[in-house]
């Protein structure tokens, strides 16, 4: 690559993963908080167990959200270019959230509390649903083909890094707030941040070009009238079929270990608040470096390889996490080995080559919509739900987390089996 390329690159990409780590704080950030304060403060009820699910249903509802902002922002980014959705979906996203920040509680307004809560999460849903497709194409699009797992997958490192800070600053509060003063107000103060970060996204972004394979469609005139529909036509509905069962272990497992597991460990386990969400904020900072590892790996040896067998490592992985926390006694360093491994780790073997992978199912006129989609849509049932099962099976389990090993495992494996499947429609 010349030093031209680099140069133009280099911007890119670090706006992307500036962008993309300001959508995910604001995303999960809800997660984390949901059975720390949102529940307790917007849907109060008598039995803890429904007012968490309650919480979590709203959590859910930002996923179904992702497909309808997928398909808006992926039909106007295949038609009048990438650079101006990244902006837009920024500012969505950044907006929504400083508004939950102000948000009174259900004692304080009623039942329209949880109304307005509801409909901020559509809004960050929707935005979200269009920001992903663009961040990776940014540089997907930029990228030399032989490098396009390695760059694409910096922008997937905005999901840790948004876990990170997300998981990171609930902990600094509830280890410096008193559980009254963070129930206060303390939680508004991480969502409140985000208004710094949704300063810096923007004004990184608007400093971008479009990209070069977008450019050529525009100068060609060959856009798609409509992208959603083209996606299908010649064959390639049984790769976008493909794409979401192998999306599938992602998504379960991530809400899974980033999200649920703060609150399996708080309130099963009984551990504090401040170790489980350090716990989650060390396992994101140490895949920032796998994802990218992961990332160069499938441009060496195929991303079809790095994924199948990613697919099926994590779903194993399962099983020793959960009962290394259950046998833990407490110790923070059995449990957050039992967190940092697992997701960490082997949750990077997917998360890596996953751009790239799907990226590479679609031509340039119709790619920011496919990607969409596929990421998007999947999302409903791969992760919109999963802290709802999740939390469902451990209560039929007794506590036990082994029905939820097990849901692990079959994600897993319908995701190996997706994702060889999609290598054979490839040939």
């Amino acid at each position: 690559m010349s030093s031209t390329s680099k140069q133009k690159l280099l911007p890119v990409v670090s706006s992307s993963i500036i962008g993309a780590t300001i959508e995910w704080y604001d995303f999960f950030l809800y997660g984390v908080v949901a059975s720390l304060a949102l529940n307790h403060l917007y849907f109060p009820s008598d039995d803890p167990f429904i007012s968490t699910l309650l919480a979590y249903v709203t959590f859910a509802v930002g996923f179904v959200a992702r497909p309808i902002g997928g398909i808006i922002f992926g039909h106007f980014g295949d038609k009048i270019g990438r650079k101006k959705m990244m902006v837009l979906t920024v500012m969505i996203m950044g907006g929504s959230t400083c508004l939950i920040a102000i948000l009174p509680t259900y004692n304080q307004i009623g039942v329209w509390a949880p109304i307005i809560l509801l409909l901020l999460r559509i809004v960050q849903g929707i935005g979200l649903g269009g920001e992903w497709g663009g961040a990776v194409l940014m540089a997907y699009e930029y990228a030399p083909k032989e490098k396009r797992g390695f760059y694409a997958s910096f922008p997937q490192i905005g999901l840790s890094l948004g876990l990170l800070l997300a998981s990171g600053a609930v902990g600094l509060l509830t280890a410096n707030l008193t559980d009254a003063q963070f129930l206060s107000w303390g939680w508004r103060v991480a969502f409140g941040a985000s208004v710094l970060l949704l300063i810096l996204g923007l004004w990184m972004r608007i400093a971008v070009q479009e990209t070069p394979e977008f450019e050529k469609v525009k100068s060609s005139h060959s856009e798609s009238r409509l992208p959603f529909l083209d996606m299908w036509k010649g064959g390639k509905a049984k790769k976008v079929i493909a794409g979401m069962g192998a999306r599938y272990i992602d998504g379960v497992f991530f809400n899974i270990m980033g999200v649920f597991s703060i609150s399996y460990l708080t309130k099963d386990l009984h551990v504090s608040n401040t170790m489980a969400t350090l716990g989650v904020s060390a396992a994101a900072l140490i895949m920032c470096f796998f994802i990218p590892y992961f990332g160069y790996l499938s441009d060496r040896v195929g991303r079809i390889q790095v994924y199948f067998w990613g697919s099926l490592i994590v779903g194993i992985s399962a099983l020793p996490a959960f009962y290394l926390m259950q046998i833990s006694g407490g110790s923070t360093w059995i449990i957050w080995l039992s967190i940092i491994i697992p997701f960490g780790i082997f949750y990077a073997l997917v998360y890596g080559p996953e751009a790239a992978l799907f990226a590479e199912l679609f031509d340039s006129r119709v790619r920011y919509t496919g990607v969409s989609v596929v990421y998007q849509l999947s999302g409903i049932f791969a992760s919109g739900i999963t802290p709802i099962i999740a939390a469902t099976l451990i209560e039929v389990g007794g506590g036990s987390p082994l029905l939820l090993t097990l849901y692990v495992l079959f994600a897993g494996l319908v995701s190996a089996v997706s994702v060889w499947w999609m290598g054979k429609l490839n040939k």
